[in-house]
C-alpha cells in the first residue's frame, strides 16, 4: 500500500501539482501563449464557494497576452479555491484575489508585461494588480466596484464583469472561488 501511495505522489508531482496548488512550468507557459488562439467570445465563470457566480468577458483586442495568461491559469485549476485577499467597500473600490498565499504577496511564479490601454476603470473592470514595478504582474487581478479613473492607464485592464456584478458586491475579504470555468457560448449551449 506504501508503494502505492509514493507512485501517485509521484505521478502528481511530476505533472506539476504540489499541496494542491497547480505549478506551471515556463516552458509550459511559452509553449501555451505561443500558440494559444483567442476568438474573443471565450468567458469566465466564477463560481463562489457558496454557489453564487459572476461572468467575465474579455479584451484581447487591448490585452492579448494578458487574456492568455488569465485563460491559462484558469484552465489549469490554478485559481481555485483561493481566496478574495483585498475587499474595500468604503468608499467602494475593488475585490481583489488570485493570490495563492492569500496576503498579496504572491503569484504563479512568473509575471507578465504590462499591456495598458485605453479601457476606463467603471464598475465591473477587471485588471492585473502589480507592485510599483509596471511589468509585475502575474496572477493576481481586481474588480473595480465603481468607477476608478485615477488608475486609468496605470493598470491592465483585460475584461470586464457582464453578469453578477451583485454577487462581486457581496465579496468579503476571506471569501473563496471555487473555480473559474472558461467557456465559449455556443448556439447549443457552452462549451468548456
Amino acid at each position: 500500500m506504501r508503494r502505492v501511495y509514493l507512485i501517485v505522489i509521484s505521478l502528481i508531482l511530476s505533472q506539476g501539482i504540489t499541496l494542491g496548488r497547480v505549478i506551471i512550468r515556463e516552458e509550459e507557459r511559452a509553449a501555451f501563449m505561443d500558440t494559444a488562439k483567442v476568438t474573443g467570445k471565450e468567458l469566465a465563470v466564477v463560481t463562489m464557494i457558496n454557489g453564487s457566480e459572476f461572468r467575465i468577458s474579455f479584451f484581447p483586442e487591448d490585452a492579448p497576452n494578458t487574456v492568455k495568461n488569465f485563460i491559462m491559469l484558469a484552465r489549469a485549476g490554478f485559481y481555485d479555491s483561493l481566496t478574495f485577499h483585498r475587499v474595500i467597500k468604503d468608499p467602494p473600490f475593488v475585490v481583489q484575489g488570485g493570490d495563492p498565499e492569500g496576503d498579496g504577496t504572491g503569484g504563479p511564479g512568473y509575471t507578465i508585461d504590462a499591456e495598458f490601454n485605453d479601457r476606463p476603470h467603471k464598475e465591473g473592470t477587471i485588471a492585473m494588480a502589480r507592485s510599483n514595478d509596471p511589468n509585475s504582474a502575474g496572477s493576481q487581478f481586481y474588480i473595480c466596484l465603481a468607477p476608478q479613473p485615477r488608475l486609468d492607464g496605470k493598470y491592465t485592464v483585460f475584461g470586464e464583469v457582464i453578469e453578477g456584478m451583485d454577487v462581486v458586491k457581496d465579496i468579503e475579504q476571506g471569501d473563496i472561488m471555487k473555480s473559474i470555468r472558461i467557456v465559449t457560448p455556443s448556439l447549443e449551449g457552452e462549451k468548456q
